[in-house]
């Protein structure tokens, strides 16, 4: 599967908070490095990440672009909320085996009303 394909697959799964599904889009070594957090590696651990995020706030992401080139895929999103980023992944044989996020998290946690830490 094209690097393009993955990731709207990702987003349509990443929408219906299924990280069951999400999980097998990643290699059992990926990294997710979301900029404003620590990176981290492993598929048990994103899978976990997720289950975490997804029960402290209701994610959804709107595609406003997603562009390829070779094994990386880049998405341009926004959420209902106006909250934007943008992400990197680098897809070997249908496997995202690096994802790297950007967004502004103070936003994200003061729109869903979620407790600011200190952190990082």
């Amino acid at each position: 599967m094209r690097p393009r394909k993955v990731v709207e697959k990702w987003v349509e799964t990443f929408n219906n908070a299924d990280v069951d599904e999400l999980i097998n889009y990643y290699s059992d070594s990926a990294t997710n490095y979301q900029v404003p957090n620590k990176p981290i590696e492993g598929r048990q651990a994103i899978a976990d990440m997720f289950r975490k995020e997804f029960a402290q706030a209701k994610m959804v992401c709107i595609v406003e672009n997603i562009f390829e080139d070779g094994e990386w895929a880049i998405l341009e999103w926004k959420d209902p909320l106006g909250l934007r980023g943008c992400g990197f992944f680098h897809i070997i044989d249908g496997k995202i085996i690096y994802q790297r996020g950007y967004w502004d998290k103070l936003s994200f946690l003061k729109q869903h009303g979620l407790p600011i830490s200190n952190e990082y």
